[in-house]
């Protein structure tokens, strides 16, 4: 069987971008097991040919009704798939869906059957209320940062701002690539509905925002630029934890230095 990336290298470059980063992840130690998620919005890839292509499988629900996304197609990690694995195979563990006229079911047309993401209703009403907003973002990640997770775990951290400002302060290029910070979601169980409605709250004020004890949920306008934002803020974790485990509080940037740096790079105060 041919595979829906021949011939199409735009579509080709955003899912090999995707195992790229499905490598990265688990090089980092963020993507245990099946552990973490990725779901990219591929619609502008899509050619008539794709358009006229029969499902793989039945209509299958999506668990909410998402007007948005009518005939929106995406790229979605299996279901208990490991991202190392998608980083060899991306086609053999994931696969290409398209949402049904009824915006509460979709069908997988290539290049196997492989179920997406347990947390596909999740992912998928994130990306509904991003296009509802106008918002340019095309790409949601799921991953297990170590040092960010191990953060969570202390409450001082989980009150609001409070991990932003430090991690901002560790240096300068946080602030820089993450201007927004890091949203807190309190504990709620994995994959569950209170969890998805409280992810779109906070991406409101946040690009990446950290589910407690759990990890952290990003999104960008493409899969590595959601990646780097994760990366550069659990790089400031690493920075903290280094200096306590050398026995000292890291006296970080200064309020001033921040402002300072706000109003050269034109970033939000």
């Amino acid at each position: 069987m041919e595979s829906i990336l021949n011939g199409r290298p735009r579509l080709e470059a955003e899912i090999n971008q995707v195992a790229e980063v499905a490598g990265y992840l688990w090089q980092k130690g963020w993507a245990e097991r099946n552990g973490g998620n990725i779901t990219v919005n591929v619609t502008d890839c899509v050619d008539d040919a794709i358009r006229a292509m029969p499902a793989l499988t039945k209509p299958k629900p999506i668990g909410a009704v998402l007007p948005q996304l009518k005939g929106c197609y995406f790229y979605c990690k299996g279901t208990q798939k490991r991202m190392r694995d998608l980083a060899r195979r991306p086609m053999e563990n994931g696969s290409v869906i398209r949402i049904c006229d009824d915006c509460a079911s979709y069908v997988i047309i290539a290049d196997q059957p492989v179920l997406p993401t347990s947390e596909l209703p999740s992912h998928l009403s994130v990306h509904n209320e991003l296009l509802a907003r106008g918002v340019p973002y095309r790409a949601s990640l799921h991953t297990h940062p170590i040092e960010l997770v191990a953060m969570s775990h202390n409450p001082r951290f989980l009150e609001k701002d409070v991990a932003t400002t430090l991690l901002w302060s560790m240096i300068p290029e946080t602030k820089a690539f993450c201007p927004r910070g890091l949203g807190i979601i309190p504990y709620r169980l994995p994959g569950s509905v209170e969890l998805a409605e409280a992810t779109i709250r906070e991406l409101s004020d946040y690009d990446v925002v950290m589910w407690e004890k759990h990890g952290v949920f990003a999104v960008d306008t493409d899969i590595m630029s959601a990646f780097d934002q994760v990366d550069v803020l659990n790089k400031s974790a690493q920075i903290y934890m280094s200096a306590k485990s050398m026995g000292f509080e890291p006296q970080g940037m200064t309020a001033e230095q921040m402002r300072e740096m706000s109003v050269a790079f034109h970033l939000p105060k």
